[in-house]
């Protein structure tokens, strides 16, 4: 299978670039032994595009992002640029890719790898064999809405102000990504509001319902408050399959998620947008671990987050279903032999670096290819 496919690489600060580096690799291997071709352009964005062009995400870094295939991104942000003014942030930089993108739809799998049960917090028996997909929409609610900002009232006194706001065409077309998503895992979906209480939260409830009366009346649908769901991960995560939720539950709940799963250096995640004509769509792939400045250029952190965000690009923007899986199995393999990052490590197991890792998923995937 010879293909040249487009990527843009957006390494991004602090450990960004020490784990793109070993996904490199794994394109490099995929090249020589797969015959599949990647043309890569890299890019700038967050703190080093700052730095660099005095934008978190400059005008070029979106031309490229529209032209490419797929984005693989890093990380961003870091201490440094803390004191900034709002606009001037680093995380600014996604935020601008989604939007200008149409990334619409966040998929972040949880998914607790045997070897790997151990290192959650919670009981091996609550978390052995978790394995669910959060659906979060990324490009409304209160992270885009408006009025926003801060204002001085009369009395000289601050206050902040964002807005839930959501259109029942944004939320129709990410329930139709999770309830397809659904089908073709359990046929389940809990969709996340908090209609008791919120007025987005009633429509969202009741065009969900719409969706899957009509267009899905084969998925079960069940609805529950952001809250309790944030109980129920942490109390019962395995009665989950599918989650949907708007911009800031889903921010929230994914990361719960991730954290039951015993390392956010272990999750992959995808955002899409909608496939035009042809069947593409934008996508954007990264790793959902920060950019951890205080360990970055030490050669220490897990890369295996930024791998497997390369697996599912490759199976949700090229189709290549195997040479996913044969990453995700790759990675798998090294676990279960007992080599650890110092984020995941446990007894038993060796500690190694970033290097040292990427040196040991490219063996495993030479026997797979063998």
């Amino acid at each position: 299978m010879s293909a040249n496919k487009k990527l843009l690489v957006l390494p991004g600060d602090g450990i960004g670039p020490e784990v793109m580096h070993e996904v490199r690799r794994v394109i490099d291997w995929m090249d020589r032994r797969r015959h599949v071709s990647f043309g890569i352009e890299e890019g700038l964005v967050g703190g080093a595009a700052l730095e660099a062009e005095g934008s978190p995400c400059p005008d070029r870094t979106v031309e490229r992002a529209l032209a490419a295939d797929a984005v693989l991104f890093g990380s961003v942000g870091g201490p440094k640029w803390d004191s900034l003014p709002f606009d001037k942030r680093p995380e600014l930089g996604i935020l601008r890719l989604r939007k200008e993108l149409g990334l619409f739809a966040n998929l972040r799998p949880a998914l607790v790898l045997e070897p790997l049960v151990d290192a959650s917090s919670l009981k091996p028996d609550v978390v052995r064999g978790l394995d669910l997909m959060i659906v979060r929409e990324t490009t409304g609610g209160i992270y885009f809405g408006e009025p926003r900002g801060v204002e001085t009232l009369p009395n000289g006194k601050r206050r902040g102000i964002d807005t839930e706001v959501y259109t029942e065409d944004e939320i129709a077309r990410v329930a139709r990504v999770a309830f397809d998503l659904a089908r073709k895992r359990s046929n389940r979906l809990t969709s996340v509001e908090k209609a008791n209480v919120m007025q987005s939260g009633r429509l969202w409830r009741a065009v969900v319902s719409e969706i899957g009366r009509d267009e899905f009346p084969d998925v079960e649908l069940s609805h529950m408050y952001a809250d309790n769901c944030a109980m129920q991960l942490a109390n019962r995560p395995k009665q989950f399959d599918v989650i949907l939720a708007g911009n800031l539950f889903g921010d929230v709940l994914s990361d719960l998620a991730a954290a039951l799963t015993g390392s956010l250096g272990m999750l992959p995640s995808a955002t899409l947008g909608a496939p035009d004509s042809s069947g593409r769509r934008n996508a954007l792939y990264e790793p959902i671990h920060g950019s951890a400045p205080d360990i970055a250029g030490k050669g220490i952190a897990n890369p295996c987050a930024q791998m497997l965000s390369f697996a599912m690009l490759l199976r949700w923007s090229f189709g290549m279903e195997e040479d996913a899986k044969m990453i995700e199995t790759a990675v798998e393999k090294v676990l279960a032999g007992g080599l650890r990052t110092a984020d995941i490590m446990g007894p038993g197991t060796a500690r190694v670096g970033t290097s040292v890792m990427g040196d040991a998923v490219l063996r495993e995937l030479d026997k797979l290819a063998a």
